[in-house]
């Protein structure tokens, strides 16, 4: 793991797709075709729409919604279904003949819904639509924050923020529901508010989609060239070049320096200044320059994150916790500072803040083996058998000329297997620690270390 150069971020985009496909099934989700048992209604409609056909799905979803007319989930992916099948226009005109005849909660919700995912319908109509759902239900965490999403979209900023508060109070477990929230809170000026609601969404368990789109409008809040001159453009690139592709640190000293001369406040130049120096071995000057960015912008969390990886590789951990704390606080995204903050913990061996530092890490970054191999020690430790083989299986099944993680993995089976308390479960971690052993000698056949383990599975 390795800090990465300064970038510009990307632009930051939103959907009406994402508001449809968000979450639709609370329960039952099931993924492509059932194996070996049928699925239950509920997953199998939810099969039907991951394969694109929602035909198929509808009736499913008709009958269901038809015994339980109030469950949010079931209407909101009956809603998908008739959207995704062309059916919008036709679904709009009937919600309304059900809401004539019997105005319900969840048939305005399905209507919002449904104008939402038109581009003509997606302003007041939409907006009328969930807000008659909330004062048919106010409690329905669900309906305000869709009322939140589509002001969003409308870009309502400053009405966006009461339903999308009221939502997270109501279902404060839905960490991804933050999201839009940090959006609305980040276009209304509250900076450290969406950074704090960014840091709830990755400690929260996102999905690979959350993570881009958290990371996406973390880049935007945190943008360190943002008012950058113009005139000292050229310059920049010419310095990051020998910085970063070059390896020429000392041209690169000369470069930044030169720019600082003419504006000494840019807070990114003295970053990158100080990344030079300690390139050049001179903590010294390097820690000077990180302490000039951070003052110049205490609320850039990559700043913390390079004075906290000078600090370690002066062995000195205690000012790098204090360090890597501050910067996943000023930005939760910074996978690299939450891997350090799980290692020094690990080492302190306060297992609890360890596992988490670690698990947000791997969240972030789910390809990083260093934060896996830490995340799955810390497992270990704990006596969580299963999880620590899913860490190192995850990598060595990606990788399988990993041989260190094969290896672990047959060390840990091995030890699972001496410490089991009954014949099946022994002969089992005994089968999956012989093979990951014997994939280790398959390569390595002089390796010490497997063959005791196997001798001592024979042994026992």
């Amino acid at each position: 793991m390795h800090l990465k150069p300064l970038n510009r971020p990307r632009s930051l985009r939103w959907t009406r797709v994402a508001l449809l496909g968000l979450g639709l099934l609370a329960t039952g989700c099931g993924h492509g075709k059932a194996t070996g048992t049928a699925l239950a209604p509920q997953a199998q409609a939810r099969a039907y729409l991951d394969e694109n056909q929602p035909e198929k799905a509808l009736p499913l979803l008709r009958e269901l919604h038809a015994r339980t007319p109030d469950d949010v989930d079931v209407a909101r992916a009956l809603t998908e279904a008739q959207v995704k099948a062309g059916h919008a226009d036709a679904w709009a005109e009937e919600l309304r003949q059900a809401i004539a005849r019997n105005e319900r909660a969840t048939d305005q919700y399905m209507l919002g819904l449904t104008l939402f995912s038109r581009a003509k319908d997606a302003g007041q109509p939409t907006v009328a639509a969930f807000e008659r759902a909330i004062t048919l239900s106010p409690t329905t965490a669900e309906f305000h924050y869709r009322l939140g999403v589509a002001r969003l979209e409308s870009e309502q900023y400053v009405a966006a923020l009461g339903p999308l508060r009221k939502a997270v109070e109501l279902a404060p477990e839905r960490a991804g529901w933050k999201l839009p929230l940090a959006k609305a809170l980040a276009r209304t000026g509250d900076t450290a508010g969406a950074v704090e609601a960014l840091g709830t969404v990755v400690r929260g368990n996102p999905s690979p989609g959350e993570v881009a789109t958290a990371r996406a409008l973390m880049n935007q809040l945190a943008d360190p060239f943002q008012g950058f001159p113009k005139a000292a453009e050229a310059k920049l690139e010419e310095g990051m070049r020998f910085l970063h592709e070059l390896d020429a640190p000392q041209h690169a000293v000369i470069a930044f320096e030169e720019i600082l001369h003419d504006y000494p406040d840019l807070a990114v130049v003295h970053a990158l200044l100080g990344l030079a120096y300690q390139r050049l071995d001179d903590a010294g000057r390097a820690v000077d320059e990180f302490k000039q960015a951070i003052e110049r912008a205490p609320r850039d969390g990559k700043n913390q994150l390079y004075l906290g990886e000078l600090y370690l590789s002066r062995q000195r951990p205690d000012a790098a916790r204090a360090a890597f704390e501050k910067a996943v606080a000023l930005n939760p995204l910074l996978e690299l500072a939450w891997f350090r903050l799980g290692d020094l913990n690990l080492e302190a061996r306060d297992l609890p803040a360890a596992k988490n530092a670690l698990q947000v890490a791997v969240t972030l970054a789910p390809d990083t083996v260093p934060a896996r191999g830490k995340l799955a020690l810390v497992y270990q430790l704990d006596g969580d058998y299963p999880a620590a083989q899913r860490e190192l299986k995850y990598v060595a099944e990606k990788d399988p000329e990993n041989t260190e993680f094969a290896l672990r993995l047959g060390l840990l089976y091995t030890d699972e297997a001496q410490k089991a308390r009954g014949p099946q479960e022994r002969q089992k971690a005994t089968a999956e620690a012989e093979r990951w052993l014997g994939k280790v000698l398959e390569t390595q056949p002089d390796n010490a270390v497997a063959s005791r383990a196997l001798q001592l599975l024979k042994g026992q």
